[in-house]
């Protein structure tokens, strides 16, 4: 069953979103190569906790870390290894906050070091994906008009489409309904209605869509192997029109990217953060 969030509700969720975007921000600055994941998840718990929230993804279905850390060929729920970022490298870094009774949720794929074209491609276009699927979340719109434009914007560029891995509605708990899959034809599933909120979160493959799992019984992988990336945002449905209650600002601020992408997805703008 869909929850439709209170004006207070959403403000809540808002507090929590943006405890992950400055864990997020603050990582920034620590992503390089040489760095392992596990110490980047060991400064995220402190960051989170220091400031008034609780890991939200730690303990969660058993998840043993703070942040789900999938490099390269990992799709998602990478659990952080003591293995070396290198060169070259990329990183989903997705984070999850529970504060105030509620969760936040969202994630960013880094570049490590000096990444090669092709593959800062393949992240661009997914970001960009992101927002063609956030701009779907209208009054009167359908959960797979979301996923139809990730689709057809990624896939025209060759790109696969995770099938089995979904976006999903967030608040008390982590994970609530409706379910939004990356791909679909459009018109079909619930209709937005206004106190909505969503994690929207195209996990996009440079080669095929078809994916494995590790035997770790988390780390998902591209079948071919190939890089994968995933970013994700915390969306509310306010006055018929989407609301970020994310924001990948603090990062933009860290590594020095000029960038108006949110700027249509919230109420005031630049965002007081």
């Amino acid at each position: 069953m869909i929850k439709i969030k209170t004006n207070k509700e959403i403000d809540l969720i808002r507090e929590s979103a943006l405890l992950v975007s400055k864990t997020l921000g603050m990582l920034a600055k620590e992503i390089k190569p040489g760095v392992t994941p596990l110490y980047l998840d060991r400064l995220a718990e402190e960051f989170i906790r220091d400031h008034g929230g609780i890991p939200g993804f730690k303990g969660l279905y058993d998840f043993p870390n703070t942040l789900c850390m999938s490099p390269n060929d990992q799709v998602v729920h990478g659990i952080p290894t003591d293995k070396p970022l290198k060169n070259g490298d990329i990183i989903s870094v997705d984070c999850g906050v529970l504060m105030n009774g509620y969760y936040g949720d969202h994630a960013y794929t880094f570049e490590v070091g000096e990444v090669d074209e092709k593959t800062k491609k393949l992240l661009r276009i997914t970001k960009e994906s992101l927002y063609k699927g956030i701009d779907q979340f209208r009054a009167g719109k359908r959960v797979s008009d979301i996923g139809h434009a990730i689709q057809t914007y990624t896939e025209a560029h060759g790109y696969g489409v995770v099938r089995e891995l979904v976006g999903h509605g967030l608040g008390k708990k982590m994970h609530e309904d409706p379910q939004v899959p990356n791909y679909g034809r459009p018109g079909r599933g619930k209709k937005f209605k206004d106190g909505m909120v969503l994690a929207i979160e195209p996990m996009i493959n440079m080669g095929t869509h078809r994916i494995n799992q590790l035997a770790d019984g988390w780390t998902i992988l591209t079948a071919d192997r190939k890089p994968s990336a995933h970013y994700e945002h915390d969306v509310a449905l306010i006055n018929g029109k989407p609301e970020l209650l994310s924001t990948f600002q603090y990062i933009y601020d860290t590594l020095g990217i000029q960038t108006d992408e949110e700027k249509p997805y919230h109420q005031v703008y630049p965002l007081n953060i």
